[in-house]
């Protein structure tokens, strides 16, 4: 038996009056899905533990099986792990976005923040304004380490776990009351937009009716993680396909194996094809009993607001995604089970991530199951399955 979790990041929504009061999911055509649903369990499953903020870190270790209340010691060390970063005990580790604040003449406390990902800058652009960051503002306390696309990180040696307000939590807001606490951090961001509103980088984006990456801001505070391995746990041997370090550090941190996906990026645009084929590979051709193949897209979108984009993004999951590899295992004659899920919901109306639960869908294929409901969140919420636990989800589909 073979097993894959394909995940869409932030795929869950709320109903939207534009839509026929549909959510995005539900509006998507998704023929693949749909007619999975017809053979499927499908029920909700809630990955965010009560009294925890809901963040794809905290969503996606409960989904593999990591209990967030006991494997949880923050976001950006997760990070660490897969860039590279060899944490000592005493470090704290801060995610680091380029994010694109208003340009115009008020105070850096009055400025609002337009965009978390700065127009999904590329990770060429965004080395670049991170090195200009870096030669001005780092020191041997806060070192600055380069991710991908906007996503970056600094180690601060010696650091506190102080609490940090996430910048797609604060969309449209003027941004003084969000910021830092801590005096260092609070002028280090001002500085970095001083050094980057002008850079030749953000001077060409403008230009080309891009929106400049023109500040950091700083978040995810935490302290070197520790995970038990995956395949000791579940005694399956498992893969990762994802374009996002935070995706990739849990796998570090988890000794599983990531498998890189040129082109895949973590935006609408990624390579959708290519992250479907590598999963096929994995299971068929490489020895792997299970790959989780994580799609951040359908996310991004809802951070932007942009419902056309996110029903794309979905519609992209379904068609250049689960098609590909359900074709491919069927063909196969390999046995599998399908675990297709988000890992929390980010609603359009307000653009961040809610605790709500999820709805998932569980296909095998060696049982034969005459299903009437579609795959969406009001027929995952009819259908009166639910599991409380996200982090027993793993187990559900290893069973």
């Amino acid at each position: 038996m073979k097993y894959v979790i394909v995940l869409g990041d932030g795929m869950a929504d709320e109903p939207i009056e534009s839509l026929g009061n549909k959510t995005p999911l539900d509006y998507a055509k998704t023929p693949v899905m749909d007619e999975l649903a017809k053979k499927s369990e499908i029920g909700l499953v809630h990955t965010i533990p009560e009294g925890m903020k809901p963040g794809s870190d905290t969503a996606n270790l409960s989904v593999l099986g990591y209990d967030p209340r006991k494997y949880y010691s923050g976001r950006s060390p997760l990070e660490a792990l897969s860039i590279g970063v060899d944490m000592k005990a005493t470090d704290i580790s801060l995610r680091c976005n380029i994010v694109t604040i208003t340009d115009d003449e008020k105070p850096y406390e009055e400025k609002r923040i337009i965009d978390h990902s700065a127009g999904e800058i590329s990770s060429e652009e965004a080395t670049i304004l991170i090195e200009a960051v870096r030669k001005e503002l780092e020191t041997e306390t806060y070192k600055f380490y380069v991710g991908t696309s906007y996503r970056h990180l600094i180690i601060w040696d010696h650091g506190e776990t102080i609490d940090l307000v996430q910048p797609h939590d604060v969309l449209d807001q003027t941004i003084g009351q969000h910021l830092p606490g801590d005096t260092v951090l609070r002028e280090m961001m001002k500085k970095s937009h001083e050094i980057l509103n002008n850079h030749p980088i953000n001077v060409s984006r403008r230009e080309k009716g891009l929106r400049p990456g023109n500040s950091l801001w700083f978040w995810g505070a935490g302290t070197k993680p520790t995970l038990s391995s995956f395949e000791e746990k579940t005694h399956k041997k498992g893969a990762m396909i994802s374009a996002v370090d935070l995706l990739k550090g849990i796998a570090v941190g988890a000794d599983m194996f990531n498998i890189e996906v040129e082109g895949a990026n973590g935006g609408l645009h990624t390579n959708y094809e290519g992250k479907a084929e590598a999963a096929v590979g994995a299971l068929l051709n490489q020895g792997f009993d299970f790959v989780y193949v994580h799609v951040e897209a359908p996310d991004e979108m809802g951070h932007q607001g942009l419902i056309d984009k996110k029903i794309q993004a979905i519609e992209n999951l379904d068609q250049r995604v689960i098609k590909i590899i359900k074709e491919a295992l069927d063909e196969s004659k390999e046995d599998y089970r399908m675990l297709v899920m988000p890992d929390h919901p980010t609603p359009i109306r307000i653009r961040t991530h809610t605790s709500d639960p999820v709805p998932y869908m569980l296909y095998d294929s060696t049982k034969c199951i005459d299903n009437q409901l579609k795959y969406n969140e009001k027929d995952a919420k009819a259908s009166g399955k639910f599991i409380g636990k996200g982090h027993e989800m793993i187990d559900y589909l290893f069973q």
